[in-house]
């Protein structure tokens, strides 16, 4: 099963996303009820910057204190209480460009991450603010790609926190696949340096990369063997063991099986698009 934070980035790496209001609101102590009678009409990224609130969509509580973020939440009741003296939040509001039948499922949901409140944080609210008003098209597109890195920043925080005991270990599995993918590598044997169960050790893998240790290590090979094909002279058979296949077949089937392409359709095309 996928982790929130690698569904939400599956999502948004899919679906575009138009941008429409940059705010920073600083609010007293009170209960605000903007949207309790009128649900929500845009998503929101929204972060607390400082002092402490609750949120309610649609009646259900968020704790709001300084990193916690929330995503979605588009057409939902929403009031809140703030609680302490001040409580400051810096809040985007987004939209999927076009409409498909499930984005509900993503847009309404109310997704709780976290973010680090330091200092290249600040300086993309702070370009983000600056383009909330200026209509060009290069300059949307400059707010467009901030909001990108704003989200891409609370997911991956979101991944480290959830995975800070385990990621020394995960990065270590990496970093092994990438030295010695050349070499037979199964599961069993990548869960034993860790003095590990397979199942259990694939488990945190695919919670921390979004994919099984196997499947990362496929990948790998994939695309260092596109990479030859595309710029080294050698045979098909000799990039297959330079892989770590010594069955050239076996290799060409996994091959198109990830790009949809032969491994000599992939050399043949890269061929005419660079003639010599």
């Amino acid at each position: 099963m996928e982790s929130r934070y690698d569904e939400l980035a599956a999502y948004f790496l899919q679906v575009p996303v138009d941008i429409f209001g940059v705010h920073q609101t600083l609010l007293r102590t009170g209960i605000y009820q903007g949207h309790k009678y009128q649900p929500t009409t845009k998503c929101a990224l929204l972060i607390a910057l400082k002092g402490e609130a609750v949120f309610f969509y649609d009646g259900v509580s968020y704790p709001m204190y300084p990193g916690k973020t929330l995503l979605g939440g588009c057409n939902r009741s929403l009031e809140f209480v703030v609680q302490s003296s001040e409580f400051e939040y810096f809040l985007v509001h987004y939209l999927p460009t076009h409409a498909r039948q499930e984005d509900p499922l993503i847009i309404e949901t109310v997704s709780e991450l976290h973010i680090e409140l330091d200092a290249a944080l600040l300086q993309l609210m702070e370009q983000l603010r600056g383009l909330s008003t200026i209509l060009g098209n290069i300059e949307q597109l400059e707010k467009k790609t901030l909001f990108y890195r704003l989200l891409n920043k609370a997911l991956l925080f979101e991944r480290y926190q959830q995975n800070s005991e385990s990621q020394p270990m995960m990065e270590q599995t990496i970093a092994h696949i990438r030295k010695h993918y050349m070499e037979p590598i199964t599961l069993e044997s990548l869960a034993e340096q860790h003095q590990m169960k397979a199942k259990y050790f694939s488990h945190l893998f695919r919670k921390y990369t979004g994919i099984g240790p196997i499947n990362y290590l496929i990948q790998y090979r994939m695309k260092l063997a596109h990479e030859l094909l595309t710029t080294a002279d050698f045979s098909i058979r000799e990039i297959a063991r330079s892989v770590g296949y010594a069955d050239a077949y076996y290799f060409s089937r996994l091959f198109k099986k990830h790009y949809g392409m032969s491994p000599s359709s992939v050399r043949l095309h890269a061929s005419r698009n660079n003639p010599s």
